[in-house]
C-alpha cells in the first residue's frame, strides 16, 4: 500500500482568540480546512486528514527553557502571571489569553507529529497549517509566536541523526529558527523575506551566515518591498535548489507563511496566490521527505486559500481556478470572488539589482562552503 500524504488538523486549532483587534486570527485554520472539504481535497487517493495531537511539556523542553514553559503554563488561565514581561508575555504582539499554553502545545505537537510521521515512513509529506511559528525564542515569546514548533520538529529530526534543510518563505525573517541552529552544520536554514530594514523583526540580512561550525549554513535573502512573483520566483530558483542539492538533506522542512501575498495587511511583498503555489510546486519538485508548516498570513481568506491549494499541489493534483461561489457566500467579505484566477503579478520594485547582488553573493561565497564541507 502506497504511503499517503498527511494533513494534520484538530478542531481546537481555531478555538482561541488573541483578542478582537489582534491580526493573528486562528479562524483562518478552520477556513482552510473547510475550503479543503469544499474543493473535495479531503478524500483523495494520495492524502488523508490526520487528527493532530498536542506536545507534552517534556517534549517542549527539547528546545525551550523550563522557566519559560512553567510561566507559559501559568498564563494558560488567561491571567498575566507575575514576572512574565521578560518572557515576552502579556503585551503587544504576544498577549496572554485563555488557553495560550494548551493551544501552543497543540500547534507544536502537530509539527512534531508531522516530523515523526515523515521520519517513520508513515507519510512522505505532512502538512501542519497551525505550525510555522518561527519567531519564538528559547525563553521568550515574540511576533505572535509562543512555542517554536519548527525548531522542535527540526530538533527531533536532528536527534534521530538526520540532516535537515529548512526553507522559510514567510514575509518575516525566520529569526527564531535561525537562532536555534546558528552554530551547527547539520541544519541548513534558508529564509526569503521582506528586508528587515522595513519589516519586523529587523533581522535576516545576508551577512547573517552562521557561526562556528554553522558558518555558511544560515542563508538570508532579504527582498525589497514590492517584490512580486517574477523577481521572487527568479531568486528562489537561482538559490534554493542549488543549496539543497549541495547540502543533500535527509528531510525538508518548509515554513509556508502566506503573508507574502500582495493583499496581506501587515507586509509589503506582492506575491499572488498563483506565485505562492508555484513556490509550493518547486518544493515538491525537490522530491524529499517533507514536513510543511503554515506561518504568517493576515488576510485570512487568501491565507486559507493558499494553504488549501498548497495541499492540492503536495498531492500532485490540478489546482482549481476558483473557489466555489456557495462557499464564498458562507463567509461574506472573507473570500474575494475570482481570488484564484489571473496570472502572475508583476514586480512593483526598483531595487531588483540589490537582490541580484544578494544572489551572486550567496552563490559565490556561501554555496562553495556548503559543497566543500
Amino acid at each position: 500500500m502506497a504511503v499517503k500524504n498527511s494533513f494534520l488538523y484538530n478542531e481546537d486549532f481555531a478555538s482561541v482568540s488573541y483578542g478582537e483587534a489582534h491580526p493573528m486570527r486562528p479562524l483562518r485554520l478552520r477556513l482552510c480546512r473547510e475550503l479543503i472539504f469544499a474543493l473535495n481535497l479531503d478524500k483523495i487517493p494520495s492524502g488523508e486528514i490526520v487528527p493532530a495531537s498536542a506536545a507534552s511539556a517534556e517534549e517542549l523542553l527539547l528546545i525551550h527553557d523550563p522557566e519559560y514553559i512553567a510561566i507559559l503554563k501559568e498564563a494558560d488561565s488567561g491571567c498575566v502571571p507575575t514576572g512574565s514581561a521578560p518572557y515576552g508575555l502579556g503585551a503587544g504582539d504576544n498577549p496572554v489569553f485563555k488557553g495560550v499554553y494548551r493551544w501552543s502545545s497543540l500547534s507544536a505537537g502537530a509539527s512534531l507529529q508531522a516530523a515523526k510521521m515523515v521520519l517513520g515512513g508513515e507519510a512522505k509529506r505532512a502538512f501542519n497549517i497551525a505550525g510555522g511559528l518561527h519567531h519564538a525564542h528559547r525563553a521568550r515569546a515574540s511576533g505572535f509566536c509562543y512555542i517554536n514548533d519548527a525548531a522542535l520538529a527540526i530538533e527531533y529530526l536532528l536527534r534521530a541523526g538526520k540532516r535537515v534543510a529548512y526553507v522559510d518563505i514567510d514575509a518575516h525573517h525566520g529569526d527564531g529558527v535561525q537562532e536555534f541552529f546558528y552554530n551547527t552544520d547539520k541544519v541548513l536554514t534558508i529564509s526569503l523575506h521582506e528586508t528587515g530594514a522595513s519589516l519586523f523583526p529587523g533581522t535576516g540580512f545576508v551577512e547573517e551566515r552562521g557561526h562556528g561550525a554553522g558558518e555558511g549554513y544560515s542563508v538570508n535573502v532579504p527582498l525589497p518591498p514590492g517584490t512580486g512573483d517574477e523577481l521572487y520566483l527568479r531568486t528562489f530558483k537561482a538559490i534554493v535548489p542549488r543549496l539543497i542539492s549541495a547540502f543533500n538533506p535527509h528531510v525538508l522542512v518548509t515554513q509556508l507563511g502566506a503573508d507574502s501575498l500582495y493583499s496581506d495587511p501587515l507586509t509589503h511583498l506582492n506575491l499572488t496566490i498563483k506565485g505562492f503555489i508555484e513556490l509550493v510546486r518547486l518544493f515538491a519538485a525537490l522530491n524529499l521527505p517533507w514536513v510543511a508548516l503554515g506561518g504568517g498570513g493576515y488576510d485570512i481568506g487568501a491565507t486559507a486559500a493558499a494553504w488549501a491549494l498548497g495541499w492540492a499541489v503536495m498531492n500532485d493534483l490540478d489546482v482549481p481556478e476558483e473557489i466555489p461561489l456557495d462557499f464564498i457566500a458562507r463567509y461574506p467579505g472573507v473570500f474575494a470572488e475570482g481570488l484564484l484566477r489571473g496570472g502572475l503579478k508583476a514586480d512593483v520594485v526598483s531595487e531588483s539589482a540589490s537582490v541580484d547582488k544578494t544572489v551572486d553573493f550567496i552563490l559565490d561565497k556561501i554555496l562553495p562552503s556548503i559543497k566543500n564541507r
